[in-house]
């Protein structure tokens, strides 16, 4: 019987207008009227998240920046797994020197160097979850949407990591060109061994400490609740989901996923234009109720 179900955001829970449809979000309060926990589980920091299950009227647990910090309804943190300062200057300045643009996730917050990147990177995002939409359009939604949402810009990112009381959770790369690029780079990075590289897409590589993995924080999160891993459902699509696919007892990858989470999951959901998410739920809420 599951009793906790952990979904993951983007190209998940998300659809291509990057919202929460009405049929994944009456899915998860059905869930949650039915006793059973559910939890984001995201690459995302707090401050994205937040809006995202407003808008969609729930409220919900969350893990952050693929678990670097989890945090309860109430938004009040229950674990943190920040990047040590020194590490987090070394990977800055082998990202500059590789020419890669990269934004720091910080406990204030998101910062950026520069605005246009930004903009074209967010762009990117959206021609690829709705590839009907023209270019030109997705920097026009990009600039508006970054309006609304709460990025910080700063000219230093070093000065930034100095400062005393700022704790450095997670560092995002990019580039157009994908794995071609990021990989040599990812495997550079991944031979420091308090280190982990995930994926939220192909243009990304996402840099967390070693105990910052949705499935760590999946794992712990149960463990609170003291209940077992074989009553988890975790629902993803992509690399930065292995971790908790692997250690929940229900797994599930979104039809529109990468193959190496289709390949890993028990089980596969319809796409996350399709409320995938929702359809899970439901799935197993039927099944619960069979049992």
């Amino acid at each position: 019987m599951i009793q906790i179900i952990a979904s993951d955001m983007d190209g998940t829970l998300l659809n291509d207008k990057m919202v929460i449809s009405k049929r994944n979000a009456d899915a998860i309060k059905e869930a949650q009227k039915n006793g059973v926990h559910f939890i984001v589980s995201s690459g995302r920091g707090y401050n994205e998240i937040k809006p995202l299950i407003e808008a969609a009227d729930f409220n919900s647990p969350m893990i952050t920046l693929n678990g670097a910090e989890v945090l309860d309804e109430n938004g009040k943190v229950l674990s943190s797994s920040p990047l040590p300062k020194i590490t987090a200057k070394k990977i800055i300045r082998l990202l500059r020197k590789k020419g890669l643009y990269a934004e720091v996730i910080t406990s204030k917050g998101i910062y950026s160097d520069n605005k246009a990147k930004r903009i074209e990177n967010f762009a990117e995002l959206l021609t690829r979850v709705s590839p009907d939409t023209p270019y030109k359009l997705a920097v026009i939604m990009a600039s508006n949407r970054l309006e609304l949402m709460n990025i910080n810009y700063t000219d230093d990112y070093m000065e930034l990591i100095d400062e005393k009381h700022t704790k450095v959770f997670k560092i995002v790369a990019f580039s157009s060109e994908g794995k071609k690029v990021l990989d040599p780079i990812r495997n550079e990075i991944s031979e420091n061994s308090e280190l982990v590289v995930t994926s939220s897409s192909e243009s990304n590589i996402e840099i967390n400490h070693v105990n910052a993995q949705k499935g760590i924080a999946l794992q712990a999160y149960a463990d609170y609740l003291n209940i077992p891993m074989d009553n988890v459902m975790a629902i993803g699509d992509n690399n930065n989901d292995v971790s908790m696919l692997k250690v929940a007892g229900m797994s599930y990858a979104m039809e529109n996923g990468s193959n190496e989470v289709k390949m890993l999951a028990k089980r596969i959901a319809d796409t996350n234009t399709s409320d995938g998410v929702g359809k899970a739920i439901e799935e197993v809420l039927r099944e619960n109720q069979e049992h």
